[in-house]
Formats: structure tokens, sequence, C-alpha cells
């Protein structure tokens, strides 16, 4: 990770970047200035946690780095496109095919088996039915979760359903895994097993992009933003 320049396109070797990214919100009389001036780059392969207490701007961070809000001002670079110019449309397909989720609650369909939620991403982008399958099958077992492929979420402990999510979030060959609080629901024990599995996703060339309020889980990435009333306030591990 790098402070962005100012140049107006987008580094080869950077699949995100924010450049003097603003996004500010009107409550009543009031201006909230969440994200005020914030400019980063994300190389491939890189591995960033994003810290910072209630109200400092992550959860809006979070937003415009997922595709699901836009800046007031400034840039936001995602595998070489900036996203702000871009239509709903254009922007709904950009995230489909670029961004994988993962959530502190896990979020996966209660009524459909392992293998059918690792599918969804896959039926959405238009693979055969054949195809989904066989691909769901060996992410799962990538995940270590090939035994469970036909059970549904309320059968699996905590650790299984995010290991699901995983999976699913891999399902499109994202150019970035954003995970919120994703050890959040999580025993201690538990937690290290899957920063574990996120750490052997980065080995595999993944980029990893973590929101997390826990030390100990920041302590897994390669670099750390930590942010304060919407402003970067200490940037380490930068290439």
């Amino acid at each position: 990770m790098q402070k962005a320049s100012n140049s107006s396109e987008s580094g080869s070797d950077e699949v995100v970047r924010f450049e003097n990214v603003r996004r500010y919100y009107k409550v009543g009389d009031e201006v909230v200035r969440a994200l005020d001036g914030v400019s980063f780059s994300v190389k491939s392969g890189g591995y960033l946690a994003i810290m910072g207490a209630s109200g400092s701007g992550k959860s809006t961070m979070l937003n415009i780095l997922g595709c699901l809000d836009r800046p007031t001002e400034g840039s936001y670079w995602l595998n070489g496109l900036d996203v702000a110019e871009m239509d709903d449309n254009a922007l709904s397909d950009h995230r489909l095919r670029n961004l994988g989720f993962i959530f502190q609650s896990f979020h996966l369909i209660p009524q459909l088996t392992v293998c059918e939620n690792i599918e969804m991403p896959l039926l959405y982008m238009g693979m055969s039915a054949e195809e989904r399958r066989a691909k769901a099958v060996a992410l799962a077992e990538s995940v270590g979760m090939q035994h469970r492929l036909r059970h549904i979420p309320a059968e699996l402990s905590g650790g299984q359903r995010q290991r699901v999510a995983v999976a699913r979030a891999l399902a499109n060959d994202p150019a970035v895994l954003l995970a919120d609080e994703p050890t959040g629901n999580l025993d201690s024990t538990t937690s290290v097993q899957i920063m574990r599995l996120f750490s052997e996703l980065h080995q595999q060339g993944k980029t990893i992009i973590i929101v997390t309020h826990e030390d100990e889980i920041a302590r897994f990435s390669r670099s750390k933003i930590v942010l304060r009333d919407g402003e970067i306030q200490e940037m380490k591990g930068c290439d």
C-alpha cells in the first residue's frame, strides 16, 4: 500500500486507489464529514487492515470500497476504472465481477445448502449449472468444507459458516476480498483459524482488505490504516 499520487490514471499494479475521497452527509443543519480527503492505494496481492473507533469513517470507507456508496468528491479506482464515473448498471456489474464480500454475520441464505450458497455469485454471472456445481465443490474443498456440501447453514458451526462465506466470496475470482469484522461472531480459537485461512489466501496472491477494531486481527495483515474523524491518522506497512 502507498499514498496515491495525483495522476489521473490508476497505476497498472494498483487494484484499489482512493484519491482525495470525501464523503459528506447532511444531518439537519449539520454537515458530517464522514471521510475528509482520504488518499491511499492497494497493490495487487496486498493485505490491508482498516481500523478506527466508532464514528471514525470505517463503515463509510467500506461502503465506498464495496461500491455501495459514492464519494461526494474525489476518485475511487477499482481494478483500473474510476467507479465514481459509472452509472448504476455499470457499477453493479463492476462490483459483481471484481469484489468478494465477507461479513461478520455470514449472510448465507438459510434454506440453501453449502454448495448452493457458494454457487450464488456464479448464477448471477450466467455460468451453467454444471460449471457452477463443479466450481462450488472445488471452492468448498479449498476452505475445508467439502464434507458439508449438502448441509444448510443452521447445521454448521460459526467457523464453518464463515468458511462457506469465504468460498462464496471467492466464487467470482474477485480482484479484491472485502471482509467486514469477519471474526466478530466467532470465539478466539475459531477467529485464529479463520485468519489463518485469510493468510493462506493472501499467500496465494489474493488482495484482501479487512475492516476490524481488533489489534489481534489486524496483526495478520501486511499494512494498516487507522482512521479518526474521517481522516487517516496512521498508516503503517506501506510499500
